[in-house]
C-alpha cells in the first residue's frame, strides 16, 4: 500500500512537471487560453467562429489528458515494470502526429534512475548487482595478457554459474601462480563487472590473510568473526563475492569455518549461500606452473598449447602435500569444494611490454615502442640462463613508467 501510494503521488507530480516542461510540442506555438476564457468569449462576443474555437480547445485538452496517461504508463513501465504491454502496443501502433517532449523524457529518466537506486527495478532484482559478463569477457581479452587458461576458465565458470536458476553449491575458484601474473587483477575485474560498485560494493568482501588474520593464537576469535561477516553479507546480498588473498597463509581452521558455506547443502536456517562466489588467490603451485611453461618453451611448443587438465593434475598433487599447507589440512580438495583450479602462467618479455602500454594508456600518456622496451628491460627475468619469465610479472610496471616520462 505504501509503495503504491508513493508511486501514485510521485507519478502525479512527475506528470504535472512533464506537462509544464513539454507542453510546447503539443500544438500551436501560440499561448493557449483556458476553456473558461473561451466560454466567456463565446457568451460575450457570440462570434460565429467561437464554437469552432471552443471545440479546438476541447480537442487540445483531450490531447493533454491522453499524453498525461501515456506519461504515466511510460513511468509505471520504466520504474515498476507495470503496464509495459500497453506501452509496447503504443510504440508499435501508428504515430499520433506528435512525440513525447525531450524535456519530459529527461525528467522520466532522472526519476527512474533515482527510484532504481533503491534496488527496486533492475533485471537482477537488485541494482547493486549488474552481472555484465559481456563486459568481463571484453576486458579480460583486452587487458589480461598471456593467460589463455585463466580467461577461458573464469569466463565460462562465472557465466554458467550465473545462468543457473538454482545452483547446487556456491562457485569456488582457486587462482594459482606467481606474484604479478594477474590473480588480483582478475578478481578486481570480476567484482567490477558483477557489481555496480565493484570492490566497494556491500556485496563484496575482501580478506587478506596476514592483514585480517595475522596471529594464529587468535584463530578462534577470527573464526567467529569470519563466520559472522560471511553470514551478514549473504543476508544483505544474496549474490555475494568473497575474495581471500594470500589464501595459502590462512590458518586451516579458518578454511574449516568457510567450508559449510561452500558445501552442496549450502544453507543455514533461512539463509541460502549457494548464490555466493568464493575466490582464493594463492602463490602455491607457481613453481609447478612455471616448470610446465618452461618445458613447453624448451620443446619449441607454444604456451597456448598448455592444457588446463595438465596443470590441474600437477596443482592437485602439490596442494595435497602434507607440509604446512592449509589447503591439504582443511581437506578442501578431498571434499571437492573447489570447482576450478585457475592457473596463471609466468609472463614473458612481450607480455610486460603490453602491461606497460596499458599503463601509459590508463593515464592518457603517449608512448613509443622504445619506451615500452625501456620499461620491460628494467624488470628481472628468470631462469638465469634463458631469462624468459618476469620474476615480478607485471607488478610495479605502472610505477616504473614514471621514470620514462618527459
Amino acid at each position: 500500500m505504501g509503495r503504491s501510494r508513493l508511486l501514485s503521488r510521485l507519478g502525479l507530480a512527475a506528470c504535472l512537471l512533464l506537462l509544464l516542461g513539454g507542453s510546447e510540442s503539443l500544438g500551436s506555438q501560440e499561448k493557449q487560453q483556458g476553456p473558461w476564457e473561451e466560454d466567456r468569449r463565446a457568451v460575450t462576443e457570440a462570434a460565429p467562429w467561437a464554437r469552432a474555437r471552443y471545440e479546438a480547445v476541447k480537442k487540445h485538452l483531450g490531447a493533454v489528458g491522453a499524453l498525461s496517461k501515456q506519461y504515466w504508463q511510460y513511468l509505471a513501465c520504466k520504474v515498476s515494470q507495470e503496464g509495459c504491454e500497453e506501452e509496447g502496443k503504443r510504440k508499435a501502433g501508428p504515430s499520433p502526429g506528435w512525440s513525447l517532449p525531450l524535456v519530459g523524457q529527461d525528467y522520466l529518466e532522472i526519476f527512474s534512475a533515482w527510484y532504481c537506486s533503491f534496488g527496486k527495478c533492475c533485471k537482477t532484482g537488485d541494482c547493486r548487482i549488474v552481472n555484465n559478463i559481456t563486459g568481463l569477457e571484453m576486458d579480460l581479452n583486452g587487458q589480461l595478457h598471456g593467460q589463455h587458461l585463466a580467461k577461458e576458465v573464469v569466463i565460462q565458470a562465472v557465466r554458467r554459474f550465473l545462468q543457473s536458476p538454482q545452483p547446487e553449491k556456491a562457485l569456488v575458484l582457486s587462482f594459482h601462480g606467481w606474484s604479478g601474473t594477474g590473480k588480483n587483477f582478475v578478481a578486481r575485474m570480476v567484482a567490477s563487472h558483477l557489481y555496480r560498485d565493484g570492490l566497494k560494493s556491500e556485496c563484496v568482501r575482501v580478506f587478506i590473510a596476514l592483514f585480517h588474520f595475522p596471529h594464529h593464537k587468535y584463530v578462534d576469535s577470527y573464526k567467529v568473526q569470519l563466520e559472522k561477516q560471511i553470514s551478514e553479507t549473504v543476508q544483505l546480498c544474496k549474490q555475494s563475492l568473497f575474495i581471500f588473498d594470500e589464501a595459502e597463509k590462512l590458518h586451516f581452521g579458518l578454511l574449516d569455518t568457510i567450508k559449510p558455506f561452500m558445501a552442496q547443502d549450502g544453507k543455514k536456517g533461512q539463509v541460502d549461500y549457494r548464490r555466493s562466489i568464493f575466490l582464493f588467490l594463492s602463490n602455491i603451485g607457481g613453481n609447478t606452473i612455471n616448470e610446465v611453461a618452461l618445458d613447453f618453451w624448451r620443446a619449441g611448443r607454444a604456451r597456448e598449447e598448455i592444457s588446463l587438465e595438465l596443470l590441474e593434475q600437477r596443482l592437485r598433487l602439490e596442494l595435497l602435500q602434507p607440509a604446512e599447507n592449509s589447503y591439504a589440512r582443511s581437506h578442501l580438495l578431498e571434499e571437492n569444494l573447489i570447482d576450478f583450479f585457475v592457473p596463471f602462467l609466468p609472463l614473458e618479455y612481450h607480455h610486460v611490454k603490453l602491461c606497460a602500454r596499458d599503463a601509459f594508456l590508463a593515464r592518457g600518456l603517449p608512448y613509443t615502442e622504445a619506451a615500452l622496451d625501456e620499461v620491460a628491460r628494467t624488470m628481472v627475468f628468470v631462469p638465469k640462463e634463458e631469462k624468459l619469465f618476469s620474476a615480478q610479472g607485471c607488478k610495479s610496471v605502472s610505477q616504473r613508467i614514471n621514470y620514462f616520462l618527459p
